[in-house]
């Protein structure tokens, strides 16, 4: 079993656990365990081999075992007779948007609920809202929740949470009553996908602020309104909350509600060794000690004795030991990005001509695009034969010539990796072209030897450039196929071959995980959106947001070098 399945079968048994009302030590320990293997750079493979895991942090002696018989089998027999333990319309009730293990667990205790069906009707019946710690409005939100639970359930791209946050925050600014506005949680720490957003505000007057916050046009419920906290959903599931505090308190909740929690409670334990509790609320002192004026998260890092710690970074990762010794990474800004790689045109199944690719480029403010369409067999996406990608070289040496943009354009091919790890193309071919992307788009359910040997063979080939999309996932589509991505790295240092963070949201593929021990032992970045339109050229920013999450600087990145530095690495590899 993949390491995933098993991080998501310990965070289900948590759940359990919390239905059944059991200790919260041993369900605390099932997270924990669950976050330390989701987080570990080590492969799981290879530990478990070693007998080594048992080492990592987080995951105690009891959950080893489990652990060790999910990856040799795919079963565990604790799981299953735990689960088949409880009724299964208690397991689908947590589906319903705020109903955890303990209120579920309240439900069936106090009023006989198994189903969502009986669920429904108690709330109907005003059974539910007769219940301490329930009411009227929390069993209105609950037959809501029933009726939009799949869709309510899902997560969302970072991109498009993004994109509702933009003008939201904007607008709040705006507001008179406003003082200081921010967004948090996992939209702030920029992570792939988000369950919901969060807005942090500081106001003495929030009435008029939580008002226009539940009448936008765009919210299509109202799921919370209170005097300092409120909460809406808008027509595609996502939710957004927002908390109005004092300006004193500002920074403390945007620490706290940016998250994460490993990161907060690490931070909270720094803050007790110094006699300090840490709250949203801000520092409690130790008896006698005077109390700090904080009013930013740079000066509460600094009063803990840390450099500044930015959001992206709070992963409870090593952050804070980075930030007492003080080397935490000049992170890597749009600014320092020169152009991009790995773009499509109507050569192939892009949406824009070579001269429309390159006037987007300079409109970003690049120097330089590569583009690499398809080879012949994504015949899906209308690959090139070996003579079309010679007509495309042509193409953009004329282009080029002709003076007509001061953006250079770099001849290049996405090349389809084929099942036995050779090359689409004449050898020939793609020595005609400035670099090469090698990706795998067939035959995804090789074996995970099979898959990395084939990988491997791609990456040892004298014109491989880069090694597009690495995983092949999806985000919230498609898992990633079998691949050892750790042996993958190694033979992309060892052959000094690029691997991508491909930028589109669906993708950012190579995970941040990865990168920050890769980019220390040698491996190259490119940041790519991928781009099969001019629009799509804008996903090189959610890119850098998984650059900056793997600590990368722009040194680690060939998109911040220059045109003539690009052109040397191209040529020095070959």
């Amino acid at each position: 079993m993949h390491k995933a399945d098993i991080v998501t079968i310990l965070e289900d048994i948590a759940v359990l656990l919390e239905l059944k009302g059991d200790n919260p030590f041993k369900i605390r320990a099932y997270l924990s365990g669950a976050r330390a293997l989701e987080t570990m750079e080590e492969d799981l493979d290879e530990l478990i081999a070693r007998g080594n895991l048992g080492a990592v942090q987080g995951i105690g002696t009891a959950l080893v075992d489990k652990i060790e018989t999910l990856h040799a089998t795919g079963e565990l027999e604790y799981y299953s007779k735990l689960r088949a333990s409880i009724s299964p319309g208690l397991i689908e009730m947590l589906e319903i948007p705020g109903l955890g293990g303990k209120k579920v667990k309240r439900l069936h205790d106090a009023i006989g609920i198994d189903t969502i069906a009986d669920l429904q009707a108690a709330c109907q019946e005003g059974r539910v809202e007769s219940l301490k710690g329930f009411g009227k409005k929390s069993a209105e939100k609950i037959l809501s929740g029933i009726i939009n639970r799949a869709s309510y359930a899902k997560r969302h791209l970072w991109w498009k949470a993004a994109e509702i946050a933009k003008p939201i925050l904007e607008n709040l600014r705006r507001l008179p009553e406003v003082e200081r506005a921010e967004v948090a949680g996992s939209l702030r720490r920029l992570r792939e996908t988000v369950g919901d957003i969060d807005f942090i505000v500081a106001s003495s007057n929030a009435a008029p602020i939580m008002e226009w916050f539940t009448s936008q046009a765009s919210v299509c419920e109202v799921t919370a309104h209170g005097s300092t906290k409120s909460s809406v959903r808008f027509e595609n599931g996502l939710q957004a909350d927002i908390r109005v505090v004092s300006s004193e308190q500002f920074a403390f909740a945007l620490h706290h509600f940016t998250g994460s929690k490993e990161h907060n409670v690490a931070l909270r334990q720094r803050a007790l060794s110094r006699g300090y509790s840490l709250s949203e609320w801000g520092l409690q002192p130790k008896e006698g000690a005077a109390v700090p004026l904080i009013s930013s998260e740079a000066e509460l890092f600094e009063f803990l004795g840390l450099a500044e710690i930015l959001p992206e970074l709070r992963e409870g990762m090593g952050e804070l030991d980075a930030g007492e010794a003080r080397i935490l990474p000049k992170l890597v800004t749009a600014q320092d990005i020169r152009g991009v790689f790995h773009n499509h045109t109507t050569a192939s199944d892009g949406r824009a001509t070579i001269s429309e690719m390159a006037s987007a480029a300079q409109h970003l403010g690049f120097d330089y695009i590569g583009l690499a369409d398809h080879s012949k067999a994504s015949f899906q996406a209308n690959g090139l034969d070996d003579v079309r990608v010679l007509k495309m070289v042509d193409a953009v040496n004329q282009f080029n010539q002709s003076g007509e943009s001061p953006v250079h354009v770099f001849a290049g091919i996405e090349c389809d990796i084929l099942p036995n790890g050779t090359l689409d193309l004449e050898d020939a071919t793609l020595d005609a072209l400035d670099y090469t992307v090698v990706s795998v788009h067939s035959s995804f359910t090789q074996s995970k030897a099979e898959m990395t040997a084939r990988v491997i063979r791609a990456i040892e080939h004298p014109a491989t450039t880069m090694l597009g999309h690495p995983s092949g996932r999806l985000l919230l589509r498609r898992e990633g196929y079998q691949i050892d991505i750790h042996k993958i790295i190694d033979a992309a240092i060892a052959n000094q071959v690029i691997i991508e963070i491909n930028a589109n949201p669906h993708r950012l593929d190579l995970d941040w995980r990865y990168w920050r021990r890769a980019a220390e032992r040698g491996l190259i970045c490119a940041i790519n959106p991928d781009a099969h339109s001019t629009e799509g050229l804008e996903y090189f920013r959610a890119g850098l947001n998984i650059a900056r999450k793997g600590w990368l600087n722009t040194s680690q990145i060939l998109n911040c070098r220059s045109a003539k530095a690009v052109q040397q690495w191209f040529k020095v590899r070959r």
